[in-house]
């Protein structure tokens, strides 16, 4: 077994569990990374998540990372998985969607600040504030698989 770390320096496929997290109003969750993270400090994120480890199912990284960052219990549902060439290394990403409550509990040592978003505040706030490659990437295939869908 590898850390990300390693997976990344090495550029070895690896995978990573995202969820992008609605209220009950449909309101999508954004937060700001903490500046003491290793990865992207300090940028927007429209997708909670993070590697998924040996042994582990998307849908169970997801849920552990919504539990590790958020203080949330849900089961989020896998949507789909691509490889994700974007970020500091190419990474299969499995995109989830769970509906959480509004009172999420975030990580500190995670989460500077989050606030929940309509859609269209999202799109504005993704061409204005600065995101990590995942969230552009997760979030605007995630529209069109939910276009897709409709």
């Amino acid at each position: 077994m590898v850390s990300r770390r390693q997976a990344i320096r090495e550029g070895w496929l690896h995978r990573v569990a995202v969820t992008v997290c609605r209220d009950e109003r449909g309101r999508i969750l954004v937060h700001r990374r903490s500046e003491q993270l290793s990865r992207f400090p300090g940028l927007h994120e429209a997708v909670v998540g993070g590697a998924v480890d040996v042994g582990e199912s998307y849908e169970q990284a997801a849920a552990r990372e919504l539990a590790e960052e958020l203080g949330i219990r849900v089961l989020p549902r896998l949507l789909f998985t691509f490889i994700n060439r974007s970020g500091l290394s190419p990474h299969w990403l499995g995109v989830h969607e769970a509906v959480v409550p509004d009172a999420v509990v975030p990580d500190p040592d995670e989460v500077a600040w989050y606030g929940w978003l309509t859609e269209p505040e999202l799109r504005s706030a993704l061409l204005e504030w600065r995101f990590t490659p995942d969230s552009h990437e997760a979030f605007s295939r995630y529209l069109a698989f939910r276009t897709a869908q409709s």
